[in-house]
């Protein structure tokens, strides 16, 4: 049991809010306050196991608007490349991924924040490098959110379409992480212990984002998504 709980929850909250508002950011806002209070090893495997259960939520509750069409592509070239990060993460050197994925990131969101022409994605054939990349990023360092984010940004998906859409992918990701944390005996009594805890926080911040996205215009949440985005880029460039 962590030493504050309610430093847990309220760190839970705020990462699942965000995540029930734009339909990712979870794992980059709760990872680097968790791991401090937590340790990695617990840290990991309570982030996959609350992602997963936040991502079915998602799933079942814009089912009618999934487009499987959209995503399959998506999610088989990131499940097929998660293993080949696995494997990449032990020549490659973070430090210089993580910073050029921030600069990408920072810039994508920069532009598009400036009001600057973003190319558009007419091609559902672009989601292949894009769930390759996003798998490679995933099984090596847990960060394979932003390339799929891109994505979706350029394929001028709406805000609903964005949040489910998203989903079918990251499930794909996080199953395929919480399946390797539980056959390395991860899933302790320690992190089911947490997870108790953090369920109020993950729970009201995933309902209090999802009403909170009805109120907001397509065109509003495309730059709340933006600004994330620069958020996450800058963070990845001055953190890794």
């Amino acid at each position: 049991m962590p030493e504050a709980p309610l430093a847990l929850i309220l760190i839970c909250f705020a990462a699942f809010f965000t995540f029930g508002m734009t339909g990712f950011g979870s794992a980059l806002i709760a990872m680097p306050l968790l791991v401090p209070m937590l340790g990695v090893k617990v840290a990991a495997p309570l982030v996959a196991l609350c992602g997963v259960g936040a991502e079915v939520v998602l799933i079942f509750r814009y089912r009618k608007e999934i487009r499987l069409g959209a995503i399959w592509r998506l999610a088989l070239a990131s499940g097929l490349a998660i293993p080949i990060g696995l494997l990449a993460a032990r020549y490659l050197d973070q430090r210089l991924v993580m910073h050029i994925l921030g600069i990408v990131v920072t810039f994508y969101g920069a532009y598009g924040l400036l009001n600057l022409p973003l190319p558009r994605l007419e091609n559902q054939k672009w989601a292949f490098p894009f769930g390759f990349l996003s798998g490679m990023l995933s099984g090596a360092y847990n960060t394979g959110g932003p390339p799929a984010v891109i994505y979706g940004t350029m394929s001028r998906w709406s805000p609903t379409e964005f949040k489910t859409n998203l989903q079918g992918m990251f499930l794909v990701n996080s199953s395929i992480v919480l399946t390797s944390h539980t056959l390395s005996g991860n899933i302790t009594t320690s992190v089911l212990t947490d997870f108790v805890i953090a369920l109020p926080g993950v729970l009201l911040g995933l309902w209090l984002g999802m009403r909170i996205e009805k109120q907001v215009p397509p065109l509003l949440f495309r730059r709340i998504v933006l600004a994330l985005l620069v958020v996450i880029g800058l963070r990845l460039l001055f953190t890794a």
